[in-house]
C-alpha cells in the first residue's frame, strides 16, 4: 500500500504541473475556483470546478470531474443539474442550489465543508404550478436568514422573479415576486472545452489542493479497479509459478457468523411469475394493464396471452360484477356454437412432462339458467391432444372448480384450452394450471427444479421480496405485505417496478414457507415509509414519503407483519397465518427496513419512527437498516450516521463493482468498528464490461468472500444479486441462475456461492502467508481463508488464485491437531472467460505437511477432518 501511496502523490504532482501549477513560482495563499455544470449529457454530469491564479487562465479539474451529482427524479429522464449556484455561508458551509429541469417548481439544496464531500440533498418545492430557473442564494445578515431567488417563465416567454427565505433549508416562506434578480452573480467563462456559466469564488489554496487531490485519487483508483485478466499477459509477462507457504494460527481464532451465506430473491427478470412461482397460466386474473409497462407495449393488457380458437363466439373483458374487488377484471365468453376454445399460451408456452399430473382450477359464473360444462384440454404447439378433463354442472354465481389432467407426452410450448360444451355466456376468472409436483408438494407452490437449485446453495437465510420491488415505484407501488396473503383471488396484483406484472401469487406466506422448507432464516424487507428515489410517479425528488398523518397506520402494518410471522393463533394475524395452513410460528428474527434509499430528511424521519416502534414492541427482532446503493458517497456516510445515532443493530450494504475493485479492496472491512452495527452485504456482484458471468467475475467474488469470512465478526450475512433471470426476459445481468421453461442454468458464480455455502464455518483461524514473489499485484491476486465448523469439527481451507500461473502451496496442518489422512478437494478452474465451468470434487490423501500445486485462475477448497 505504501508503494501505491507514493505513486499517487507522484501522479498528483505531475497532474498539477500539467494543469498549470508550474506557472507559479511558489504556492499561493489563495486562488480562484469556478463552479459550473456542463450541459453535456443533458446536464447529468454533475458539478465541476476549474481553478485560476489570476482569473484569466483557467484550468478545468478532471477536466470535468464530478464532485456532486443531482439525485432528483428518475434515471434517464431526470438526474439533471442546471445552472448551479455556489455560495459560502456564514455557517462556514458551502451551499449549492440548482434547477432540476425546465418545468418543475423545485430546486435542489446541498451543503459541503470542503467542496469534496457533500451532505444529503433536499428538494424544496418553491412553486406549485410554475418552474424554478436560475436559482441564486444569499444571506440576510440583519434578519439572520438565507434568501433564495429564482426566475419563473410562467409557462410562457415572459419571466417573473421570485424570492423566498429560510432559516434551516427545510421550511421556506411563500414566494414573493421581485422586480429582478439582485444577487445572481454568475459568469460565463471560456474553458478548454468551450464556454461555461457558473460562479467564481476566491478560496484558500488548500481548498484547491483538496479538489485536485480528490480528483486524482478517484482517477488513480479507477485505473486500479479497471484491471482485468485480459491484460495479465502484459502485467505478468515474466511471472513464474508462485510458491506459497501457509501457517495456521489456532491461538488467535475468533468466532464468526454462521449465517454468512444466504440468498436474496427479488422479482426481477421474471423471477416470480413465469419463474419460481409454478403457475403455468399467464395473466390468469386478466389484470394485465398497459401501465405495467408504462405503455411501452400496446399488447400488454387484459387480453394478453389469451385468444379464441375454432367455432364461433366472442371474448371480452368485463368488470361489472367481479369475483373480488381486488381482481376487478374477468372474461366473458359468448359462445354461438360449441367447440370454441379460450386458449392461454402460458409464459413462452406451457412446459409439460409425460406421465405427470397437472391441477387446473378456475372460478366460473354461469350467465345462463341451464347448468354448463367445460372441457379442459392441454395441447402441444401442433394441436395434438396431451390430456383433458371435464368440469360439470357449472351454475349460479362465482364458484371455484377444480380438476386434474394427466399428460401423455412431453411438450415445451403447450397451450391450455377451455371449451364450453354448450352455447351461451359464461364468466371466467383466476384460471390456473399448476404441476402437481411442486417443490415439497406445496399447493400454490414453487417450480421444483428452480427451488431445488436455490436450496442446493445451502443458504442460511433468504432476503425477500426486494430490492427495488420492496420500496416500489412511487407511494402507490410500495410492496405492502398484507396485499400478498390470503386467498389468491383476494390478493392485490400490481405493476412490477421492473416493468411487468405481479400477481402476488408468490406472497409473504409462500416466502415464509419456502424459508422453512429449506432451513433458512426469513429476512423480509419492508419500505422505510418512502418509495424508490428513482420513482416515476408522484411528488418531487425522492417522491415524498408516506404522509405523516398515515405513518401510525403504516408502522402498525410493519408490527402486524411480525405478529403474522410469530404471533400465536389467538392473535389477529397469527390466526390468519393458521388459516393459511401454518399454525406454528415462522420464528422471524430479522426484518429489513428500507432498501438502498436516498438518505434524506424525509427518509430519516420515517425510518426513525418505524425503527423505534419495532425496537420498543419487539426487542427480540434484529432490525436491518440501509446505507444506500454504494460502498461510499453521501447515502453511505449519512446512512451510517443514522445507524450509529439510533444504535441500529445491523445495516444493509450494496455494491456492484469491477473485479479490480474486489482485488484491491480485500481489506475493506478490516477497518470497521466492531462495537457498532453489524453488516449485511445484501447485494453484490463483480461486473465486467458487457456484464458476462464467467470465471473471472466468479474468482473476484471468491476473493471477496475470503475477506468476508476473515471479517465474519462484523459481516453477519451476505447475498449475491440478482438471484434469478429468465432467458429473453432480463432487465439486469449478470445473475446467479439463468433458466427457461425447461432448463436451469447455474453460472460459475453460482458454484462459488454453493461451495462457500456447503463449506462454511463458525470459527475463523488467522494465517501467516509467505510468497516467493512479493510484488503487490501478485499478493493481491492470492487469497486464503481458513475456518472451522464446530458441528462437523472439520477444518476448511479456501484458496483463490487469480493469477495466470499455478501456485505451489505448502500448508502446515500441525496446529490443527490430529487430522484424518482422508480429505476432500474441490476445484474450480479454467480460462477467465469461461462461462460453463463446474467444480470437481476429489478425495485426497493428506499428511500434516500438505503440498499441492493449484492451477492458474482457480478456486480450491480443502476440507480436513479433525479426529481427536
Amino acid at each position: 500500500m505504501k508503494k501505491y501511496l507514493i505513486l499517487l502523490i507522484a501522479s498528483m504532482l505531475l497532474s498539477l504541473t500539467r494543469t498549470g501549477a508550474a506557472e507559479m513560482t511558489k504556492e499561493p495563499d489563495s486562488a480562484y475556483i469556478f463552479a459550473y455544470a456542463s450541459l453535456k449529457n443533458g446536464g447529468r454530469n454533475g458539478l465541476h470546478f476549474a481553478w485560476s491564479i489570476d482569473r484569466k487562465k483557467w484550468h478545468a479539474i478532471g477536466p470535468e470531474y464530478s464532485y456532486v451529482r443531482c439525485d432528483y427524479g428518475t434515471w434517464g429522464a431526470q438526474k439533471r443539474m442546471l445552472t448551479p449556484f455556489l455560495f459560502y455561508g456564514p455557517d462556514s458551509l458551502w451551499h449549492a442550489v440548482w434547477s432540476v429541469n425546465e418545468t418543475d417548481g423545485v430546486v435542489v439544496h446541498v451543503t459541503s465543508k470542503d467542496l469534496v464531500y457533500w451532505r444529503r440533498q433536499s428538494y424544496p418545492i418553491l412553486m406549485q404550478k410554475e418552474n424554478c430557473l436560475l436559482p441564486a442564494l444569499s444571506f440576510d445578515k440583519e434578519h439572520g436568514k438565507f434568501i433564495v431567488e429564482w426566475k419563473s417563465t410562467n409557462g410562457g416567454a415572459d419571466a417573473t422573479y421570485y424570492r423566498s427565505s429560510t432559516l434551516d433549508f427545510k421550511n421556506y416562506t411563500p414566494p414573493e415576486p421581485v422586480a429582478k434578480a439582485t444577487f445572481d452573480n454568475r459568469h460565463t467563462l471560456r474553458l478548454e472545452n468551450g464556454e461555461e456559466n457558473g460562479t467564481v469564488h476566491k478560496v484558500s489554496w488548500n481548498v484547491i489542493k483538496g479538489l485536485l487531490q480528490a480528483q486524482q485519487q478517484a482517477a488513480y483508483e479507477q485505473e486500479l479497479w479497471s484491471e482485468k485478466t485480459a491484460d495479465d499477459g502484459i502485467r505478468f509477462a515474466s511471472l513464474k509459478p508462485v510458491d506459497v507457504e501457509v501457517q495456521i494460527d489456532v491461538e488467535n481464532k475468533k468466532k464468526i457468523s454462521d449465517l454468512l451465506m444466504g440468498v436474496f430473491f427479488e422479482d426481477i427478470n421474471y423471477a416470480a411469475d413465469g419463474g419460481l412461482y409454478a403457475e403455468l397460466v399467464q395473466n390468469r386474473d386478466f389484470e394485465y394493464r398497459l401501465s405495467d409497462k408504462k405503455g411501452s407495449d400496446t399488447s400488454w393488457h387484459s387480453y394478453k396471452a389469451w385468444s379464441l380458437k375454432g367455432g364461433k363466439g366472442t371474448f371480452k373483458i368485463d368488470s361489472i360484477s367481479p369475483l373480488h374487488p381486488n381482481n376487478a377484471h374477468y372474461a366473458i365468453l359468448n359462445i354461438e356454437k360449441a367447440g370454441t376454445a379460450l386458449v392461454n399460451a402460458g409464459f413462452d408456452g406451457i412446459p409439460l412432462k409425460a406421465g405427470e399430473r397437472y391441477n387446473v382450477s378456475l372460478f366460473a359464473r354461469n350467465l345462463q339458467e341451464k347448468a354448463r360444462a367445460l372441457l379442459i384440454r392441454l395441447t402441444d404447439e401442433h394441436g395434438k391432444l396431451l390430456g383433458e378433463a371435464r368440469i360439470r354442472a357449472i351454475k349460479g354465481n362465482w364458484r371455484k372448480y377444480e380438476a386434474a389432467i394427466s399428460v401423455k407426452a412431453d411438450a415445451t410450448k403447450a397451450s391450455l384450452e377451455i371449451i364450453p360444451q354448450e352455447a351461451g355466456e359464461i364468466a371466467l376468472d383466476m384460471i390456473s394450471l399448476f404441476p402437481e409436483k411442486t417443490f415439497k408438494g406445496r399447493k400454490n407452490g414453487l417450480r421444483a427444479d428452480l427451488a431445488q437449485t436455490i436450496a442446493d446453495l445451502h443458504p442460511r437465510f433468504v432476503r425477500f421480496p426486494g430490492g427495488c420491488v420492496a420500496h416500489g415505484d412511487g407511494l402507490g407501488n410500495m410492496y405492502r405485505w398484507q396485499n400478498t396473503i390470503g386467498p389468491l383471488e383476494a390478493r392485490v396484483p400490481q405493476r412490477n417496478l421492473w416493468n411487468y406484472h405481479q400477481t402476488a401469487g408468490l406472497g409473504y406466506f409462500e416466502y415464509f414457507q419456502f424459508c422453512e422448507d429449506i432451513g433458512a432464516e426469513p429476512v423480509p424487507v419492508v419500505p422505510a415509509g418512502v418509495p424508490c428515489q428513482n420513482s416515476s410517479t408522484g411528488g418531487a425528488g425522492q417522491q415524498g414519503g408516506v404522509p405523516m398523518a398515515e405513518m401510525e397506520a403504516y408502522i402498525q402494518e410493519v408490527l402486524d407483519l411480525i405478529e403474522y410471522a410469530n404471533g400465536d393463533t389467538h392473535t389477529v394475524w397469527g390466526k390468519k397465518r393458521a388459516e393459511a395452513g401454518h399454525p406454528k410460528p415462522f420464528n422471524l428474527k430479522y426484518i429489513g427496513i428500507g432498501n438502498e434509499d436516498l438518505i434524506s430528511d424525509i427518509f430519516e424521519e420515517r425510518f426513525t419512527m418505524i425503527f423505534n416502534r419495532v425496537r420498543e414492541k419487539h426487542p427480540e427482532i434484529t432490525v436491518i437498516g440501509t446505507v444506500g446503493p454504494s460502498f461510499e458517497g453521501t447515502d453511505y456516510t449519512e446512512g451510517w450516521l443514522i445507524a450509529n445515532k439510533l444504535q441500529v443493530p445491523m445495516v444493509d450494504e450494496h455494491y456492484y463493482q469491477s473485479p479490480g475493485w474486489f482485488i484491491h479492496n480485500q481489506a475493506y472491512y478490516d477497518k470497521y468498528d466492531r462495537s457498532k452495527a453489524k453488516v449485511y452485504l445484501g447485494e453484490y456482484a463483480a461486473h465486467l464490461p458487457g456484464r458476462p458471468s464467467n470465471l473471472e467475475t466468479a474468482l473476484a467474488e471468491a476473493i471477496h468472500l475470503t475477506s468476508l469470512e476473515r471479517n465474519g465478526d462484523v459481516v453477519s450475512m451476505a447475498s449475491y444479486a440478482p438471484l434469478l433471470a429468465k432467458e429473453d426476459h432480463t432487465q439486469w445481468k449478470p445473475d446467479l441462475i439463468y433458466f427457461n421453461n425447461t432448463e436451469v442454468k447455474p453460472t460459475v458464480s453460482y458454484f462459488v456461492q454453493q461451495i462457500y455455502g456447503h463449506h462454511a464455518g463458525d470459527i475463523y483461524l488467522p494465517t501467516q502467508i509467505r510468497l516467493s514473489n512479493t510484488e503487490e499485484a501478485v499478493k493481491k491476486r492470492l487469497a486464503i481463508s481458513v475456518v472451522r465448523d464446530t458441528k462437523s469439527r472439520d477444518a476448511i481451507v479456501k484458496i483463490v488464485n487469480l493469477l495466470p500461473v499455478s501456485t505451489r502451496v505448502a500448508l502446515n496442518l500441525e496446529p490443527l491437531g490430529n487430522i484424518s489422512t482422508d480429505a476432500l478437494k474441490i476445484s474450480l478452474a479454467g480460462n477467465p472467460e469461461d462461462e460453463a465451468l463446474r467444480p470437481k470434487s476429489t478425495p485426497i490423501a493428506v499428511t500434516k505437511n500438505f503440498k499441492d500445486e493449484l492451477p492458474a485462475y482457480s478456486f480450491t477448497v480443502l476440507r480436513f477432518k479433525i479426529v481427536d
